[in-house]
């Protein structure tokens, strides 16, 4: 690293749709330490349009052409998954740092190789599980750390959307998304409980419905986790609910702790703590914790590490651990159906 690095981090954002820039672009222009200096999307047309309104010095529709660029530092990757790991090898062998959206990848061992090729070219690789960036989320873990609820038993995890009313078009698609609501959002659930446990998931059963064809992902989605502690785990999630909701609830011996909303950025949530009393709900304490914009957050976290030379905040291998267990998952779907 040299004695004067730079100030910020010149980003390019790969695969800019709607997502991007709503959630992405802002964040990266709001945050202290980076800058947005190129976009890249399929048309030419579409591209140099949103640029030109958005004031963004430099458009592409081709992802290698963005990364070949000597004014950008590093990329967001917030392409559809089948693209993931071509993009971030085709960005770390041209030197560029990279921020890389969950999951990190179609299965584990693109994720492997996503890995060893950033390893190999001496650059930065995140993966964009910023839900354990949430103080919301950070505080239930303090808790469960510091014995509040006794000695946590099991954790249960919901995350549901109407997907019919998303942008991308390609959520149902298995070969350009992966999995269904099991990649996109169960994702989010099972990064958040294995951050909050500290611990790793020992065994995975699945019930994934309508069981994946080679063509379409599932709807819905079930999964049962067992942890090397002993803790086990729920997580239920689906593309097929009326209601948007995500919800995280910790039992213990002495209590429980229970959190809405927690994947949620600018929102002020409530983290609701219940103290156990002769096996009835006792003490009940609400305490209101202001979340800020994680995603600006996750870029200034990831610039700094690039600037400053320190590790990954989320690195790589988060991802993976992430992606086998999303793996195991399929397996075992498809083993009991």
């Amino acid at each position: 690293m040299s004695p004067n690095p730079p100030s910020s981090l010149r980003f390019g954002i790969i695969g800019f749709g709607r997502f991007a820039e709503q959630a992405i672009a802002p964040a990266i222009r709001s945050a202290s330490n980076a800058r947005l200096v190129a976009i890249q999307k399929r048309s030419q047309s579409a591209v140099e349009e949103r640029a030109r309104a958005l004031n963004i010095p430099l458009a592409f529709t081709s992802a290698n052409d963005l990364v070949a660029h000597p004014e950008v530092d590093a990329v967001f990757i917030v392409s559809a998954n089948v693209a993931h790991a071509a993009e971030t090898i085709a960005a770390a062998r041209a030197g560029k740092h990279v921020l890389v959206e969950k999951p990190i990848a179609m299965n584990a061992s693109e994720a492997e190789e996503m890995i060893e090729e950033c390893r190999k070219a001496g650059v930065t690789l995140m993966v964009g599980h910023m839900v354990r960036l949430s103080p919301a989320v950070r505080r239930m873990k303090e808790l469960m750390q510091t014995g509040t609820i006794g000695r946590v038993t099991f954790v249960k995890s919901e995350f549901t959307y109407d997907a019919r009313l998303s942008q991308r078009g390609w959520l149902f698609d298995r070969v350009v998304a992966g999995g269904g609501p099991l990649y996109d959002i169960a994702v989010h659930c099972l990064d958040t409980i294995r951050f909050i446990l500290d611990d790793e998931v020992a065994s995975v059963k699945a019930h994934l419905s309508p069981v994946p064809s080679a063509t379409e992902t599932e709807a819905t989605a079930h999964l049962a986790l067992r942890f090397t502690r002993g803790t086990t785990a729920s997580i239920y999630t689906s593309f097929e609910s009326g209601i948007r909701r995500s919800a995280l609830e910790v039992v213990g011996t002495e209590g429980m702790l229970a959190l809405e909303h927690f994947t949620r950025s600018d929102m002020t949530l409530e983290l609701l703590i219940t103290r156990a009393e002769n096996g009835m709900p006792g003490t009940m304490t609400r305490e209101t914790i202001v979340v800020p914009n994680l995603y600006r957050q996750e870029v200034e976290l990831f610039a700094e590490s690039v600037l400053r030379g320190t590790p990954s905040p989320i690195p790589g291998e988060e991802g993976l651990r992430n992606q086998r267990i999303l793996d195991a998952a399929v397996r075992s779907a498809s083993q009991a159906d």
